[in-house]
């Protein structure tokens, strides 16, 4: 894998490089006083580096940020940026529903050390498609990085259009989006009248190899959190045009990227807990596993190893 080297690294520079492939959306994890244990979240972040990621999410979706306090927010990026040392881009998610807030969380990220934000459609007061795009607006001007535009309309309840997407896109300021939506009609449909800089990148897991299939550039993921090598394996092949392996690698991180998707991101806490990696703890309202997701999880977990050393042999 080549990285860019870090004095070419620029705001507004083709983002193709780096925002593309497989890229961890990583939790937060919390020590036995409930606080972040940097120590585990740096192992974390090298675990990826060295698995070949060409980003890291940090504090966003899979990282509780609903949950974090600005500072916890600010310290996930501090230690991300520390370890990563230039080798990937550090990924901020710093969203909010209030315009206010983004801005100041995107202040905060920027000066911790990330590299991008990351900035989701307001959520619980939904504004009409132009606040969406004036929202937005405001946090691009608050900041030099470039923008990843975070749209997931089932938490949302109203998603970007495709016109306020098309008339995002068309800043520089914009460099991407992580669409949750699972819609592969709609990369379909804008592909085409998208900047070839903007990236368009799936937030899910199961429909990733379809989307890349139809033209995306990547998956924000969460299994990949889990088996780094694997997801990253199945995006070389395909990349390779070698689609027969790409499938057959993709298919055997389905069943676990389903169960991950129905109680994230504490299934994704167990299973990393599981590997030895990091404790289970999540924050109110999120709780642990109880005893059936659990099983199931382990036997995912099981399938998908099994498989390892079968393909080892």
């Amino acid at each position: 894998m080549i990285f860019t080297p870090a004095s070419r690294w620029a705001p507004n520079a083709d983002s193709a490089e780096w925002l593309s492939g497989f890229i961890p959306d990583l939790p937060t994890p919390f020590d036995l006083h409930d606080e972040i244990d940097a120590d585990t979240f740096g192992r974390l972040c090298e675990r990826q580096i060295a698995a070949g990621a060409t980003a890291l999410v940090v504090g966003e979706t899979a990282g509780e940020s609903s949950t974090l306090e600005p500072a916890e927010r600010a310290q996930l990026v501090s230690i991300a940026a520390r370890v990563a040392r230039k080798r990937v881009r550090i990924i901020a998610g710093a969203g909010s529903n209030a315009t206010d807030r983004a801005v100041t969380f995107t202040r905060a990220a920027q000066a911790a050390g990330a590299d991008a934000i990351m900035s989701g459609v307001p959520y619980y007061n939904p504004p009409m498609p132009h606040g969406r795009a004036a929202h937005f607006r405001a946090v691009a001007a608050a900041t030099t990085l470039p923008i990843i535009l975070h749209d997931v309309p089932s938490r949302t309840v109203k998603g970007l259009t495709d016109e306020t997407l098309l008339e995002l896109a068309a800043s520089p300021r914009f460099a991407g989006l992580r669409d949750g939506s699972a819609d592969i009609a709609r990369l379909a449909r804008l592909r085409s009248r998208l900047p070839a800089r903007f990236r368009m990148l799936t937030g899910d897991d199961i429909s990733s190899l379809a989307w890349l299939a139809a033209g995306g550039d990547g998956c924000i993921s969460t299994v990949a959190n889990v088996a780094p090598d694997l997801y990253g394996a199945a995006y070389r092949h395909f990349r390779a045009g070698r689609l027969y392996q790409a499938r057959e690698l993709h298919q055997r991180l389905v069943p676990l990227a389903t169960l991950l998707e129905r109680e994230h991101p504490a299934a994704l806490k167990f299973a990393l807990a599981l590997l030895g990696f990091m404790q289970p703890a999540t924050r109110l309202p999120i709780v642990q596993l109880g005893a059936a997701d659990k099983a199931e999880v382990a036997q995912a977990m099981a399938a998908l190893a099994d498989e390892y050393l079968a393909a080892a042999q």
